[in-house]
């Protein structure tokens, strides 16, 4: 298994669209053959903090992952 955990910081009047985006990319990426799992965690105490935990089957998944369109657009909407 490989594992990724991404913290990330949003600012507060993205929060939405990086909620958005982010639904879009985790149900594409549950989709992929070498992904075994894919949540989505935000803070209680800091909703402008989120953690995405991430498992495939091995790395090359993981960089297969990094090619897919929807992760590109993910990456590509909530890079600002």
């Amino acid at each position: 298994m490989f594992v990724v955990c991404v913290r990330v910081h949003v600012i507060a009047e993205q929060v939405a669209a990086f909620i958005a985006a982010t639904k879009d990319n985790a149900h594409g990426t549950r989709q992929e053959p070498d992904n075994v799992r894919f949540d989505v965690l935000q803070s209680i105490d800091d909703p402008c903090r989120f953690t995405l935990y991430e498992v495939y089957r091995d790395e090359s998944g993981f960089k297969a992952h990094q090619q897919t369109p929807h992760y590109l657009a993910w990456r590509a909407a909530v890079a600002p």
